[in-house]
């Protein structure tokens, strides 16, 4: 277990980055089916791609607070 973090703040680190990765999967969707209409809407394509990566940055440090550090 990463020191710091109680089990209850892990497994709640864990949820909301399941969560996360659940509402990057679904923009990828969206943006796929603006991509594939025939005048897609780009400002709201670019919106989108900005959500999903504020959400890789938030999954990532969620991330490397569960993951231990190891001294190499």
């Amino acid at each position: 277990m990463p020191k710091g973090l109680s089990e209850e703040e892990q497994a709640e680190a864990m949820a909301e980055m399941e969560m996360l990765r659940q509402e990057h999967r679904d923009l990828d969707a969206a943006i796929e089916a603006l991509q594939d209409v025939g005048a897609p809407d780009q400002l709201q394509i670019q919106r989108l791609k900005k959500r999903k990566l504020v959400l890789r940055d938030r999954i990532t440090k969620l991330e490397d607070m569960l993951t231990p550090d190891i001294i190499a």
